[in-house]
């Protein structure tokens, strides 16, 4: 038996309305803000706020502000009603889409900075990236409200710069980061592997084990310097193109490590081109 088809709502209106009666009800609500294009990733994320909360919202949103002018917006993969019944099938209560003009109606001039863990790798790489994405996370969370939004941590700088904020402006909500879903191969699942040829989809994996061979010479106590020119080696090798980092981080600041050994919690993070698409991916030590 199918469930029964996901409510939706469009507008802050009724986003407001639907979270009030919960609450009067004595409920407690995460959301799990999302771009669309579902996969399993994703669906794990809902898994994981079902257990923080009563009732999920989940929102669809391709957020033309985090795109830069040449970036994928236009061909990002939307399917509104696949979406909508995946999150049905794992028990979402409630799918938030709103219209451009609603997340930025006219005049709308106000933008979220994040500076600190905002700046390296992907601020570099994408430098209007992280203040579309703060400003429009910082939207959402308050537009709903929730107890508790869950983040995954294959995007674990943005999951750094949303902690951040949510500290800083005194946002009520529980941050929650999920571990990062991977395929059988070890690729980690994103909407953009769709991009991949059937060539590039079979090499894509190197990503993941360049992390997973770093990090263990990592804990060997290797230097960072020769641990990284080994990551970035082995992703040319494998036929990435442009490779945007392959480093090593504080874990919590994101704080340049090296050239030594590590002495702390870290993180190994990396950005590379295969083809046309470009995949993150990053791993504890």
């Amino acid at each position: 038996m199918s469930p029964a088809p996901l409510p939706v709502a469009r507008t802050l209106e009724a986003l407001r309305r639907q979270v009030a009666a919960w609450r009067a009800a004595g409920d407690r609500v995460a959301m799990v803000p999302t771009m669309g294009a579902l996969h399993d990733g994703h669906l794990s994320l809902v898994n994981l706020a079902r257990t923080k909360a009563d009732r999920v919202v989940a929102s669809v949103f391709v957020n033309p502000t985090q795109f830069a002018p040449h970036e994928d917006f236009d061909a990002y993969p939307r399917d509104e009603a696949r979406d909508a019944s995946l999150l049905a099938q794992v028990g979402c209560d409630l799918l938030y889409a709103p219209t451009v003009d609603v997340m930025y109606a006219q005049g709308f001039s106000t933008t979220v900075t994040v500076s600190g863990v905002s700046e390296p790798l992907d601020g570099q790489a994408r430098p209007t990236h992280f203040a579309g994405v703060a400003t429009v996370v910082t939207k959402l969370l308050l537009q709903c409200g929730p107890d508790v939004a869950v983040f995954g941590e294959k995007d674990y700088q943005q999951l750094q710069v949303i902690k951040r904020l949510v500290a800083d402006l005194d946002i009520p909500v529980e941050v929650v980061g999920a571990p990062t879903a991977r395929a059988a191969d070890g690729l980690a699942l994103s909407s953009r592997n769709a991009y991949l040829t059937a060539d590039e989809r079979a090499k894509a994996p190197t990503l993941a084990a360049a992390l997973r061979r770093a990090a263990e010479r990592l804990r060997a106590g290797d230097p960072v310097d020769a641990v990284e020119a080994e990551g970035r080696a082995a992703l040319e090798a494998a036929g990435f193109g442009r490779i945007d980092y392959f480093e090593a981080r504080g874990a919590a600041d994101l704080a340049r490590l090296g050239p030594g050994p590590i002495n702390g919690e870290a993180r190994l993070l990396a950005a590379a081109v295969m083809g046309k698409t470009r995949l993150i991916d990053n791993l504890a030590v």
